[in-house]
């Protein structure tokens, strides 16, 4: 039995080991590559690759914070009033009538001789099931002196804005809003509110609902600024507020 073994010739005399080794030293070779790319020798493509990741999605997310600064408007071309529009092949049916559906209800006696749109905001409301509605009106300049308003912590809550438009058709009309509390940024929120043509009648709008943070930490005051802009980035009103979040609502309407 001994003999048959002595006999057999080894694997490593017949070169299987050393195939094996070689594949094994290939095979880690790859594994440190796949695991380690930075270590490899391809021009050191993986390091640099990794790392221009990185920084676009660090750059991506500062883009987002400024994004109502850096947004820029795309130039159409020569641009004529809403009014011009109108009259414009006034005589051909078909035409007029597509131009009254696009258009909407607008209103012909509020429209006025210049490309800007006016947009003016008359009074921004908080609407909660737990109590009644609390009307904010605004000041002239955007910036209410003291205390504004005061929200419940855990309530559920809306805004309701309340706005006219004349002149022109004011385009993805947005709202942006950003929350401090003792210096640091605790909430920003992006809205679509939409697109609206001139009219008398003032819109309203509804936010969606949200809900006051609460509990000790969220209890105190705030600072905050709220925006409303257009596709073209033009602020039609900025408003500077201070509010608190307490346990109860304040007293009054």
């Amino acid at each position: 039995m001994s003999l048959i073994v002595g006999a057999v010739p080894s694997c490593r005399n017949m070169g299987f080991d050393d195939d094996k080794e070689a594949a094994e030293d290939k095979r880690e070779t790859l594994e440190k590559k796949a695991t380690h790319p930075e270590e490899s020798d391809d021009d050191g493509g993986g390091k640099i690759g990794s790392r221009q990741m990185s920084e676009s999605s660090f750059y991506a997310t500062e883009d987002d914070d400024n994004d109502d600064e850096h947004r820029t408007s795309i130039q159409l071309g020569p641009q004529c009033t809403l009014k011009e529009q109108l009259e414009k092949d006034k005589d051909d049916e078909s035409l007029r009538k597509w131009k009254e559906q696009l258009l909407g209800s607008v209103d012909i006696d509020n429209i006025g001789e210049t490309l800007e749109p006016e947009v003016k905001f008359l009074s921004v409301s908080i609407v909660s099931p737990d109590r009644t509605d609390i009307v904010l009106s605004i000041p002239e300049d955007g910036n209410p002196q003291g205390l504004w308003f005061t929200l419940k912590e855990g309530s559920h809550y809306r805004l309701k804005f309340s706005f006219q438009v004349g002149n022109n058709i004011v385009s993805g009309l947005r709202y942006t809003n950003t929350v401090w509390k003792t210096g640091v940024k605790v909430f920003s929120t992006k809205e679509m509110i939409g697109t609206f043509s001139p009219q008398l009648e003032p819109y309203t709008h509804e936010m969606p609902e949200e809900t006051a943070p609460s509990g000790f930490f969220a209890r105190g005051s705030y600072t905050a600024k709220s925006k409303f802009l257009d596709d073209d980035n033009k602020c039609y009103l900025e408003i500077n507020y201070t509010f608190d979040i307490r346990k109860e609502w304040a007293s009054g309407p």
